[in-house]
């Protein structure tokens, strides 16, 4: 059985909240829970960091100052003892790099950008449209069960693929459009829902 998990918001901060923190761009605290349309997003984001000169290093020195949310590790590595883990994630392996060392290297699939030879970010490459969704369905064709976890708009879609799904830390308005997702508010309540669905679908 699978254990399939987002990134951002809950295992580590998002990374461009903090980002807009040290730039004072209150623009760039807009996550997928703001803009559930992930493209719409990433271009706004890009546009921002060419009118304020802002390249690739500049969001590398932020994410060395990031850390994994407190008890992040010991859930994640308790997962581990207890099922495969995959992180499926809309963040870039340039961004995730030093935040994946911190927590012992899991198994990430996410996108990549496209840089140039200046440092600028001139583009987003994802592996495939809705890569989260898509990659339940293709673990479930290879006959997995999978549970999956995450926090917002982009994560609903993995959430309703998979043979069960959870709710970490959501904003109110997306637990009210999607009330089937049990809620979870700390990495405890998390473990015990990973394990009643587990059991749920064991029966």
């Amino acid at each position: 059985m699978l254990a399939c998990l987002d990134l951002e918001g809950v295992l580590i901060p998002e990374i461009w909240i903090a980002f807009a923190e040290k730039t004072g761009i209150e623009k760039l605290r807009l996550t997928t829970r703001d803009i559930p349309d992930y493209n719409e997003l990433m271009r706004g984001r890009l546009e921002i960091l060419d009118e304020n000169k802002l390249k690739l290093s500049d969001i590398e020195k932020v994410i060395q100052g990031i850390q994994p949310m407190e008890g992040a590790l010991d859930c994640l590595n308790w997962l581990k003892s207890e099922f495969q883990v995959i992180i499926l994630s809309d963040t870039f392996y340039q961004f995730a790099g030093p935040l994946m060392a911190q927590l012992n290297h899991p198994t990430l699939f996410c996108n990549d950008l496209v840089v140039d030879s200046t440092g600028r970010i001139t583009n987003y490459r994802l592996r495939q449209d809705d890569g989260k969704t898509k990659a339940v369905a293709a673990f479930k064709n290879l006959n997995f069960q999978v549970i999956a976890s995450g926090d917002s708009y982009n994560d609903t879609g993995m959430l309703i693929e998979a043979d069960a799904g959870i709710f970490f830390k959501p904003p109110e308005a997306i637990v009210g459009e999607f009330p089937q997702f049990p809620v979870t508010q700390n990495y405890q309540e998390l473990q015990d829902a990973f394990i009643k669905c587990r059991e749920s679908l064991e029966k």
